[in-house]
């Protein structure tokens, strides 16, 4: 890399993992850093503290400093953008002088049934649990103190970018999980606002950010907000931000899915498919959520709360097998080697069923999760059945929410899968394009994810915004020569996966069953407690 080369930060803050990337002129990632961290149950909600915010984004960018300085000799101290992301939804209320009301309720609480309810059926569009709206209505219907004094409520990126810039501003992706958008206006819905001010006797408006899109100016780095973000004091302040986004604009990014009748699937903690649509559909569905691109148009999204966590659980039985056996295994080429069992294992994974549920899951039905694992007395229990059986369960319940998209005649042009799921080359794509009956692509950035997305979002809002449009910018300059790896479809592994489906259908009374009898004497979810 050049010394004079322009240089832009992503920093994505996602369920388990917040990552920092940095890229140069060519859009190439450069360096990049790190910090892992986990979600806690506290008082009955799962929350991260604010403070771990801060410790897991120092600790990546300080990674990714060091790393940029071994690798080109010099220390880090001017950017040409910056833009943060984060894991969509869930409530993070302030009052007027900035405090913390109540601790950050995430996307996978599931204790606002009563309130998406409500407001889906006055509002007559599909308020998803996890949005911020629902959860504030839910702490209105709720009569919880702090509701009156909310002066500020945003997302977990307008939080991190509130505090670095001073700005109380969101991209339009992630302000579409908070409040429904007008994509003829790109902004909120002022009829839906009117309505929901109507139940509250509020003024909802007034204390959410400001909506920006893609290429518009988000304000610039404070010195408060250098030292927040640097304690070392070496990077300057003055920095040009792009809008706030949630990981599904940035996935959609990273992807270059934000063209009409493309989309992609993120597949990690969580799983969600995103397809970009020419119009909306014709009626609200639950199991669909209706957000945007970061450019304001339409996306459907299928969400569903857990997708490798129970996986990953076995991978660490498997582990822990090794290390009493005295054999070792790094952990990549663990992951490689069960995932390639999956690949000699029968198409319809020989009758075997895994819930990954380790929470509730409202496409399903289903309000509190029980990883279970499930097989007739006479089913092969095989390592490969067994793997493919983890993997096809931890893409069944998008494909039931993508049935629903079928139904309404959506056709998609291509299909990119991005995440946790598709390290282990070509496994994952095989097994998504059965579950989907579509090619699966993977461009060679795939790993890098959403910070990658934001690290291009930052780039083009200080440079190439003014000059042509997003699709144009990343078809052009960020994808045009991005090497890019495609598993067509196996007629013999689409028609195993539906026989598998079918069968996970029918088996979800055994999930609810499970919920409903694994309790512990408190009454409480055992999972949980």
């Amino acid at each position: 890399m050049k010394k004079n080369n322009d240089k832009y930060l992503g920093i994505e803050l996602g369920s388990t993992r917040i990552k920092a990337v940095l890229i140069d002129d060519s859009f190439a990632p450069v360096a990049a850093g790190a910090h892992n961290w986990e979600n806690q149950l506290k008082d009955g909600f799962w929350t991260y503290d604010l403070a771990d915010v801060w410790i897991g984004i120092q600790a990546a960018y300080r990674e990714l400093t060091d790393n940029y300085q071994a690798k080109f000799g010099e220390k880090l101290n001017k950017l040409n953008g910056i833009g943060i992301s984060a894991m969509m939804h869930g409530y993070l209320p302030f009052d007027e002088n900035d405090n913390q009301l109540v601790p950050f309720r995430t996307w996978r609480n599931t204790t606002t049934e009563q309130a998406a309810g409500i407001l889906t059926e006055k509002l007559n569009f599909n308020i998803p649990q996890r949005w911020n709206v629902a959860h504030y209505y839910q702490a209105y219907l709720n009569k919880e103190e702090h509701v009156g004094e909310i002066a500020f409520l945003t997302t977990l990126a307008g939080y991190v970018h509130w505090k670095l810039t001073g700005e109380k501003v969101l991209g339009i992706g992630d302000a579409s999980g908070l409040f429904p958008i007008d994509s003829n206006k790109n902004d909120y819905d002022a009829d839906m606002l009117k309505k929901f001010d109507s139940l509250t006797n509020g003024d909802f408006g007034t204390i959410i950010p400001r909506v920006l899109t893609a290429g518009e100016a988000a304000g610039t780095l404070t010195a408060e907000g250098a030292l927040l973000l640097d304690p070392s004091r070496t990077l300057d302040a003055g920095i040009p931000f792009c809008p706030p986004e949630g990981d599904a604009g940035t996935g959609m990014a990273a992807t270059n899915s934000i063209k009409e009748l493309t989309g992609n699937v993120s597949a990690g903690t969580s799983i969600f498919a995103m397809i970009v649509l020419e119009h909306q559909l014709s009626k609200p569905y639950l199991e669909i959520d209706m957000v945007t691109t970061p450019a304001g148009k339409p996306v459907a999204m299928v969400h569903c709360n857990s997708c490798t966590s129970d996986l990953d659980a076995w991978v660490k039985i498997f582990a822990q097998v090794l290390e009493a056996s005295g054999a070792s295994l790094s952990k990549p080429k663990l992951y490689d080697l069960l995932y390639e069992q999956a690949l000699k294992g029968l198409s319809d994974a020989g009758g075997l069923l895994s819930y990954n549920y380790f929470a509730g899951e409202p496409i399903t039905g289903l309000l509190e999760g029980r990883p279970l694992f499930a097989r007739m007395p006479d089913s092969p229990f095989t390592l490969p059945n067994f793997m493919r059986s983890l993997l096809y369960g931890t893409m069944a319940t998008l494909s039931i929410g993508m049935e629903i998209l079928q139904s309404e005649g959506i056709k998609i042009n291509s299909m990119l899968g991005h995440g946790g799921l598709f390290k282990t080359p070509l496994v994952g794509q095989k097994m998504m394009a059965a579950a989907m009956n579509a090619p699966i692509s993977v461009v060679e950035t795939a790993s890098e994810g959403g910070a990658w997305g934001i690290a291009l979002l930052a780039a083009y809002s200080a440079q190439y915004s003014q000059t042509q449009s997003l699709e144009d910018f990343l078809d052009k300059y960020v994808f045009a020569d991005m090497p890019v790896t495609t598993v067509p479809t196996c007629a013999e592994d689409v028609k195993g996966y539906a026989v598998y489906l079918e069968r996970y259908k029918k088996g979800l009374a055994i999930e609810q069953a499970a919920v409903e009898s694994m309790k512990d004497t408190k009454g409480r979810d055992i999972m949980l407690a």
